[in-house]
């Protein structure tokens, strides 16, 4: 068996181990990188690149559809499925090199194509391999929850991990489940051409401000998705040309089933209890460090138990890289925006409205922008849309919008809660005209128009000015 001492080991090659290796070796360190599956992980093979690029061609599907407000006739696009996942395919091949074994062994990595466990507390054995480290990451990512609903497992359901090498049209897709994934995928393939059912145990959407879900839902209902609310999977049968799900007292039958209800973390081919790291059902047990109960054992992306985004898995790797190489203090910030693709998009960062209540109570005012006042928004007849601005003690504590390009206006806020910018700030910028940016300006200057227009003392104030002036 071939040893290898290394400063450390990155265990999974998801956008978090990436981020990890490859600034590590670039600094110096020694780095291994284990991985037994695709280089690049969830989000470049089954998840962000895929389906942000299914959702492209829907959009653009939906484009020749909707030209009657501008005077263009409408046309019902020829969809050929196959050709869009074809373009699928070629935008993870033209993301692929940057992830590629090539690159990280260009950069000094030693990449290690098998799977790992543990078999001590400092020791990893790859295949015919044993890695002594300084230092260990897991960033073994997450995989598709399959629910336990008799008939599931049998009717041999899609997921993330399948979907986007399907080639045949569904013509009717039920998905079990509306969270993000779920009520992406929904609108994806209604857009080209499907019959979609969503199945939601609770509201879809539940993490999400419910007024703005409210208005991306109005928008998926009216392009004819079916979203079934308050009605739990309870069994799945498979019949004759497809599936059925039996959910709120009926059967709704189906052509494809997808089930998009959760992710669970990839930790069982770790062995982790040999090296003295706690995991629960959630993912490894850390603290806001990201070290686990092993002092040698780190854990990023989503095998860390938190939130489960690339670009959070991103910013794990920034702090574990503080820690292992210059030995600083480091902890995971808690302002990270969050995302659902669809059109209109649903961005959010920061506290909700409700935790916002909760936490600030008589304190918080909420400030909502519609989009309909937008000058850009209005010239390209995309109105629907709503700003919610959550202010306590003249910050901003939180914001959620639903409307066009949301994930891009979302970028702002997040630097403004980061950098505790005062509204002053926001509201003084000079932005570009028009632009749906000035949502964001106009929502701050909401905050003082009671304070400025129609005070009695303000007035006072301007009168007694302008007596005094030349």
């Amino acid at each position: 068996m071939e040893r290898i001492r290394a400063d450390i080991c990155v265990i999974g090659a998801g956008s978090g181990g990436l981020s990890v290796a490859a600034g590590a070796a670039q600094m110096g360190a020694r780095v291994v990188l284990v991985e037994g599956a695709e280089m690049g992980g969830d989000c470049l093979n089954a998840g962000c690149v895929p389906s942000k690029a299914l959702l492209a061609a829907a959009k653009a599907a939906q484009a020749m559809r909707g030209g009657a407000a501008f005077g263009i006739r409408p046309a019902e696009p020829e969809i050929d499925f196959a050709a869009v996942k074809d373009h699928v395919a070629r935008t993870i091949a033209a993301i692929a090199p940057h992830d590629s074994q090539e690159r990280f062994e260009s950069l000094g990595v030693r990449v290690l194509r098998d799977w790992g466990r543990f078999v001590s507390a400092g020791e990893l054995q790859a295949g015919d391999r044993l890695i002594r480290a300084r230092r260990f990451v897991i960033a073994t990512g997450s995989r598709p929850a399959l629910p336990d609903i008799p008939g599931l497992a049998s009717a041999n359901p899609l997921t993330n991990e399948t979907i986007f090498a399907l080639r045949e049209k569904p013509s009717h897709l039920v998905v079990i489940g509306a969270g993000p994934v779920g009520i992406e995928m929904a609108q994806a393939h209604r857009r080209l051409g499907c019959r979609v059912t969503v199945i939601a145990g609770a509201r879809a959407l539940p993490k999400d401000d419910p007024e703005l879900v409210a208005i991306l839902l109005a928008r998926l209902r009216g392009e004819g998705v079916e979203i079934v609310e308050g009605a739990r999977a309870e069994s799945v049968e498979t019949r004759p040309g497809g599936v059925a799900v039996l959910a709120g007292g009926r059967w709704i039958e189906g052509s494809h089933l997808l089930v998009a209800a959760g992710r669970v973390p990839a930790l069982d081919r770790l062995d982790p209890d040999r090296a003295g790291i706690a995991v629960t059902a959630r993912g490894v047990t850390v603290g806001p460090d990201l070290r686990s109960t092993n002092r040698r054992v780190y854990a990023v992306g989503d095998a860390a138990g938190g939130m489960q985004f690339t670009h959070l898995a991103g910013h794990h790797a920034s702090v574990v890289i503080r820690a292992m190489l210059f030995g600083l203090p480091s902890r995971v910030s808690d302002i990270i925006p969050r995302v659902t693709y669809t059109d209109p998009e649903l961005a959010h960062v920061g506290l909700t409205e409700a935790e916002a209540r909760a936490r600030h109570g008589d304190r918080l005012t909420v400030i909502r922008q519609p989009f309909a006042g937008n000058d850009r928004a209005m010239a390209e007849a995309r109105t629907e849309g709503l700003l919610k601005l959550m202010v306590a003690g003249g910050r901003p504590v939180g914001v959620s919008i639903v409307g066009d390009r949301a994930g891009e206006l979302i970028g702002l806020w997040a630097l403004a809660l980061a950098g505790r910018v005062k509204l002053s700030t926001v509201a003084g910028l000079v932005l570009p005209y028009p632009t749906l940016s000035e949502t964001a300006k106009r929502a701050a200057g909401a905050c003082f128009s009671p304070r400025l227009f129609g005070n009695p003392l303000v007035k006072g104030v301007v009168r007694l000015v302008q007596r005094a002036l030349p």
